[in-house]
């Protein structure tokens, strides 16, 4: 090949190729820089922590597996992670059975849809502070509206968050009150199953009972498991409304007697209160283990009952 052939096939340095690829990098690098700086090194910086004695106000001191040891010895921790499991075992049921059923109902509405819709997710937007205060007001046992409610059939409402055996049940009760996002992905998802399906089970003589098991269900198993996942990983990070229902009313972290001192607020307790921080640490990873074991676990479960389609 000859000098002149060369010198009209050799590529420019500032090719097409390269200059998408710098284009591709420059619009990235913030992202990724930010990835880097706010989630990649706090979370190395969290395991390191977790090995040691650090009260953030002198250097970390390296204890080796001391945090983790003097978790098994600490009957709060087993306690506040009770505590969350059977607040999710209850909350997550009832939040995806009512959050399904009023997406049902907006599914066969034909008349201001757009209106319960924004009713219904409305208080998934409210402040969860706010919310917690609202609830105090309602389940309360002397001028409450829901006692007042349970008075009309002749049941005498309970002193809700201030009985160790009603408080963490007047929580999941709260829970219910935010289920409009998971009602909204429901609704999504129930109308991507097409209407001839309906149709054809109706021509075929099955009833509205038939078609929801034999049709609505399996269709929507999809839908269905990822609420599954999304409300139990938010389940287990309960903190906000119990935080500021318990101090409120006792001052006092998880009152009454610890009925609702939840694993996330435990972990607070030791960072913040006792400034522990090594031990909140190694809470913040044990949590982190406990949350992708119960996600492998739905996970694999969800090869028997979600069904994809073919």
């Amino acid at each position: 090949m000859s000098a002149a052939t060369q010198a009209v096939t050799k590529k420019p340095f500032w090719s097409s190729s390269r200059r998408d690829a710098l284009t591709f990098y420059m619009v990235t690098s913030p992202w990724v820089i930010g990835l880097v700086l706010f989630t990649v090194v706090p979370i190395a910086y969290s395991v390191y922590i977790s090995f040691t004695d650090w009260n953030m106000l002198s250097s970390p001191n390296w204890v080796g597996l001391k945090n983790f040891k003097d978790m098994v010895d600490d009957p709060d921790v087993a306690h506040s992670l009770w505590v969350t499991t059977k607040y999710s075992l209850v909350s997550v049921p009832l939040r995806l059975s009512i959050a399904l059923f009023f997406a049902l109902l907006l599914n066969e509405a034909t008349k201001f849809v757009g209106v319960f819709r924004t009713i219904f997710y409305l208080p998934g937007v409210v402040a969860s502070v706010a919310a917690a205060v609202l609830w105090q007001w309602i389940l309360n046992p002397r001028f409450g509206p829901f006692n007042a409610f349970l008075g009309l059939f002749g049941i005498h409402g309970p002193n809700w968050f201030t009985d160790p055996d009603w408080a963490l049940w007047g929580l999941v009760l709260m829970s219910v009150w935010s289920v409009g996002g998971e009602m909204l992905i429901f609704l999504a998802g129930l109308k991507g199953i097409p209407r001839m399906m309906y149709e054809a089970a109706e021509i075929d003589g099955a009833g509205r009972w038939q078609r929801f098991l034999k049709i609505t269900l399996p269709l929507l198993s999809p839908t269905i498991f990822f609420n599954l996942i999304m409300t139990v990983i938010g389940s287990f990070q309960t903190f906000d409304s119990a935080f500021v229902i318990s101090t409120a009313r006792a001052g006092a972290i998880g009152s009454p007697l610890k009925s609702t001192l939840f694993y996330m607020m435990y972990l607070y307790e030791n960072a913040f209160k006792f400034l522990n921080m090594g031990y909140a640490s190694a809470m913040a990873w044990i949590l982190f283990v406990v949350i992708v074991v119960v996600t492998y676990l739905i996970n694999r479960s969800s090869r028997k009952w979600v069904f994809y389609g073919d």
